[in-house]
């Protein structure tokens, strides 16, 4: 039998246990061991190895490495096995570049369809969110986050619109915002903002402050990653 998750052990330790969305964890887990640095570009990941460190079968390892092919986070080497790509700087502020744009339009749709209950929702999310970066759970700042967003896309009535979003947000696996210092309480001052707008209906002042509010959290991540080395000196942006 497999081994299953439990919660005494810190989340970069965890076995991954069997569940149908087994593959999206492991590929989410190695989406963030890429973009930590603690996998560098041009190194070989093995399926045994990697199978062992999650307490789980090869099986789900190849599906998840196949899955992160596609999204050009790893490369196949004939014979060889599953190679990290290069993750540029440049591409990163994209990611976050396309995250604000549909984050900010879907929050713009969502300022014409707030009701007193969707708004009493969120702002209970949001002083759930406060009281945790207060308190220093950088985890449930971040967890409170993700409900916030999730409940504005929602409230904008665009499904396909919020899947897209979705799909470039997965890029940055959940778990890794809660590392970075100065995240929580920015996210909490950001919110606010978006918050009032939305109190507001003011469209235009909704998705214009969501815009910023992802952009500021991806130079925040983007320093982070600095931080930890993930890029040489000479992947710096041309300057003027």
């Amino acid at each position: 039998m497999e081994p299953t998750m439990t919660m005494a052990v810190p989340r970069h330790q965890r076995g991954l246990g069997l569940r149908p969305q087994l593959t999206d964890e492991v590929a989410s887990r190695i989406r963030e061991m890429i973009l930590e640095g603690r996998v560098r570009p041009g190194e070989y990941l093995r399926l045994e190895r990697l199978a062992m460190e999650f307490g789980i079968s090869v099986t789900p390892v190849r599906e998840a490495l196949q899955s992160l092919r596609s999204e050009g986070f790893v490369h196949l080497e004939p014979r060889r096995g599953f190679v990290v790509s290069p993750l540029s700087r440049q591409d990163v502020e994209d990611l976050f570049w396309v995250q604000a744009a549909i984050g900010g339009e879907l929050t713009s749709r969502a300022a014409g369809r707030m009701t007193a209950d969707r708004l009493a929702t969120l702002a209970g999310v949001q002083s759930d969110l406060e009281r945790a970066a207060a308190a220093g759970r950088a985890d449930l700042a971040e967890e409170r986050n993700h409900a916030f967003h999730r409940a504005i896309n929602l409230a904008a009535g665009s499904a396909k619109l919020a899947w897209s979003l979705a799909s470039v947000a997965r890029y940055v696996p959940r778990g890794l915002y809660g590392r970075v210092p100065d995240w929580p309480a920015e996210a909490a001052r950001d919110h606010r903002l978006i918050l009032d707008a939305l109190r507001t209906g003011d469209a235009g002042a909704a998705g214009s402050e969501m815009r910023g509010h992802i952009v500021r959290s991806g130079g925040l991540l983007i320093a982070y990653l600095e931080r930890r080395g993930m890029w040489p000196p000479d992947d710096q942006p041309p300057q003027g």
